[in-house]
């Protein structure tokens, strides 16, 4: 006896109309992609489901990697036997057994997919659940909330049963929301908003901002780790590295020292939104947390989304410090995200920033900037690095970016 298939089960997806079958379709495909050294499996789909053969795959590792894709609210492997009740009798015992049953609970859950099978769901939980009992002691029916849940779907020409269900990731699957573009800092928020924009569906690139030699070559490695280790839960993301040296330069030369940061960050928005629109994305994500640092204020969101029109989408927006850590920690990000290197928002960060900047003086004061040649001067010198889940530091491409449009 062997499992040789996953039942996998969605979530959201089960409420899309008439568009379901368009977020199965791209589920199977991401379920494909997650795991590129398992080529034996075979993945199908239905309605209801999608079913992964495993063909000799290892059953755990293609586990480990459906644990990660978005789109899935649980899986389980189960057996497939032939469709006789004697059979499935034993084997249900054998599959109990090695659960350690003793002083646990346990419920049959039948699902007849054939309804001209001889006897009903509840007939079957009857009798099945009375051999559990008769071939176990020290066992017990719970309902609502068993330890042991055996399931037998009744197909037209076999049983399916199986004991163990995982959770999934939730979510909906990467690329049925669209295209954005993430605002990747060094910190720990950015790529926390970078999972949960893809949590919601989102194919992501990330933007980052280099101003060396201000900022150091570890400081830009540490954006690209952090970005590899996004790509677990969404595959490859493009990584958009801006030459910001001038412009920072400039606006320390040029702007009072109380707007430095507003429009500093005015001028990182222009460039994320030129990038986005070269990349036909549809909106810019970024870590920004209400009231955290000044930049963060609503005062200050307003006199920086002044440049565009485009949906600023902040997914960490109302959580405090501390719920966003813990996803730093939940996704592995959290101790790259520490470690003391220095981005280009930090070295030229003033004492003594304006908390509610006015748009009129934030205006005035980048007028004294030539904004036209810097920003087209920085778009000339992008660099763009493919990452992929097995990135390492000693395998890049780094594409030009022209190649890309």
């Amino acid at each position: 006896m062997m499992e040789t298939r996953i039942q996998v089960r969605f979530g959201e997806l089960s409420t899309k109309g008439r568009n379901k079958k368009r977020f199965i379709q791209k589920l199977a495909q991401n379920i494909r992609g997650a795991m590129p050294e398992y080529d034996q499996i075979k993945v199908k789909y239905d309605h209801d489901f999608i079913f992964i053969d495993l063909n000799g795959a290892d059953e755990v590792g293609v586990r480990e990697k459906l644990k990660d894709v978005f789109g899935i609210q649980s899986f389980s492997p189960i057996y497939i036997i032939e469709r006789d009740l004697e059979l499935a009798k034993s084997v249900i015992i054998d599959l109990v057994k090695e659960m350690e049953p003793s002083g646990k609970t346990f419920k049959i859950a039948t699902r007849r997919a054939d309804h001209s099978y001889e006897h009903d769901t509840n007939w079957l939980n009857a009798e099945l659940g009375a051999v559990v009992l008769d071939a176990i002691p020290d066992i017990a029916v719970e309902v609502k909330k068993p330890d042991i849940r055996v399931r037998v779907d009744v197909k037209k020409e076999h049983f399916f049963i199986s004991t163990k269900t995982y959770q999934g990731a939730g979510g909906l699957p990467v690329g049925t929301s669209g295209r954005g573009v993430v605002m990747l800092s060094g910190g720990i928020d950015s790529p926390v908003a970078a999972y949960l924009a893809l949590k919601r569906g989102v194919e992501i690139e990330a933007v980052h901002f280099h101003s060396p030699p201000y900022t150091s070559p570890q400081a830009l490695q540490k954006a690209k780790d952090l970005t590899a280790k996004v790509t677990r839960f969404g595959g490859s993301i493009q990584f958009i590295e801006v030459p910001f040296t001038e412009i920072q330069e400039a606006i320390k030369e040029h702007v009072p020292e109380g707007y430095l940061m507003t429009v500093t960050r005015r001028m990182m928005l222009r460039l994320t939104d030129a990038i986005r629109e070269k990349r036909n994305a549809l909106a810019i994500f970024n870590g920004e947390s209400l009231g955290q640092v000044a930049s963060q204020t609503m005062e200050s969101m307003i006199a920086i989304n002044d440049v565009t029109n485009t949906p600023i989408i902040r997914p960490v927006a109302t959580m405090d410090k501390q719920e966003i850590i813990e996803i730093s920690q939940q996704i592995d990000t959290f101790d790259l995200s520490i470690q003391p290197f220095e981005d280009c928002c930090t070295i030229f960060a003033p004492t003594a920033p304006k908390t509610k900047p006015r748009l009129e003086k934030a205006r005035y004061y980048e007028s004294r900037l030539d904004v036209e040649g810097l920003i087209d001067r920085a778009m000339a010198n992008l660099v763009i690095t493919h990452i992929k889940p097995d990135y390492t530091t000693d395998v890049q491409e780094e594409l030009d970016f022209s190649d890309l449009l």
